[in-house]
């Protein structure tokens, strides 16, 4: 019988096999897809020793204090007894620390994987493409497709010797935008987030004005599960930005929908907290608090500003992410997410 932790990533399999059976269906009808050397498709793939800024994955907290900060922000661990356990006869030290867990990109290009060397397929499947709309010289509404990575650091590169507390497995292509419906349709969209109808009035959207100050001056508020910080607005799900600020802000933004649509769908599960001790668990209602994210391009966030490169969700993009985006090769984006995990470090012994 497999173990809550791995049904907790049965979920991305599923998906990954989906997309698989949308290629065979193309091949089937005809439609070869062909790798391509797009002309609006560039980028490499992420350099972990240069392009990924490994402090972010502190503080490491044992119980509820840090025994290893770095001066990076941190969220509450799990007090009382350092000691856990869990089944079957496990005992350990219950520690935390932020997991390098996923890889995001945001494109302008369907098909567009700048992680993947710039390579551009053609599915046969029509899908969006970016588009701006302009009021006066400002853009005011934008559209991008999302792609979804499982890149899980710590484990494939084999930094830590006791992988106990890692999501396990290789990196992978796991969701893509392009090929979900709900992605460009707000009224599709409205099956995941019906709580939308809550919220869209100007008393809730001004409320998110203090999960933007929390944001920036620490964390969002969990609370405020429907704002996106300095970001705007959390819903809809949808990959319509409809106040687009710059592609930085744009981005970013579309990383929390993408990392909140898939909470929905149970296919990213939370590890934080006593629940998360011994595996990971079922959160349909995303916390905010639990991700940092850095860009990794087209400029890598390796440079510190305030003593930090990785920023929380919501935070506003004014300072950090100036610089960041340039004409034609620099208006697409990719994120490392960093996902707050506490568990029970353990070492097995059998009973004799």
């Amino acid at each position: 019988m497999k173990s809550t932790r791995d049904r907790a990533f049965d979920a991305p399999r599923a998906v990954r096999a989906g997309v698989l059976a949308v290629l065979v269906a193309v091949l089937l009808a005809g439609f070869a897809p062909a790798a391509v050397a797009g002309t609006t498709c560039s980028g490499r793939f992420p350099n972990p020793i240069t392009d990924i800024c490994w402090s972010c994955i502190f503080p490491i907290s044992i119980g509820g204090s840090a025994v290893l900060a770095l001066d990076q922000e941190d969220t509450p661990n799990p007090g009382g007894n350092p000691l856990c356990g869990c089944p079957p006869l496990r005992v350990g030290i219950k520690t935390g620390f932020w997991e390098p867990a996923r890889l995001v990109e945001v494109t302008r290009t369907p098909y567009c994987f700048m992680t993947l060397n710039g390579l551009e397929l053609d599915l046969g499947i029509a899908a969006p493409r970016h588009h701006r709309s302009h009021s006066g010289d400002r853009a005011t509404h934008s559209f991008y497709q999302v792609h979804w990575y499982m890149n899980p650091l710590l484990y494939w590169l084999e930094v830590l010797l006791d992988d106990a507390c890692l999501e396990r497995g290789d990196f992978d292509i796991a969701y893509i935008t392009e090929v979900d419906p709900l992605w460009d349709d707000s009224e599709l969209a409205f099956i995941l987030n019906p709580d939308v109808a809550l919220f869209a009035n100007p008393a809730a959207q001004a409320v998110c004005a203090a999960d933007c100050v929390a944001a920036t001056a620490g964390f969002p508020r969990s609370e405020l599960f429907w704002c996106a910080g300095c970001q705007g607005p959390m819903y809809p799900l949808t990959g319509h930005v409809g106040a687009h600020v710059g592609g930085v802000q744009a981005s970013t933004l579309l990383v929390q929908r993408m990392t909140n649509k898939l909470h929905r769908e149970l296919l990213m599960w939370a590890g934080t907290g006593e629940a998360g001790l011994c595996g990971f668990y079922p959160q349909v209602l995303m916390d905010k608090q639990n991700y940092k994210l850095q860009m990794v391009h087209p400029v890598p966030g390796t440079a510190r500003i305030a003593g930090r490169c990785c920023q929380p969700f919501g935070r506003t993009t004014a300072v950090w992410g100036a610089g960041k985006e340039f004409p034609v090769k620099g208006e697409d984006f990719v994120y490392q997410v960093f996902r707050k995990r506490n568990c029970c470090a353990t070492v097995p012994f059998s009973a004799p």
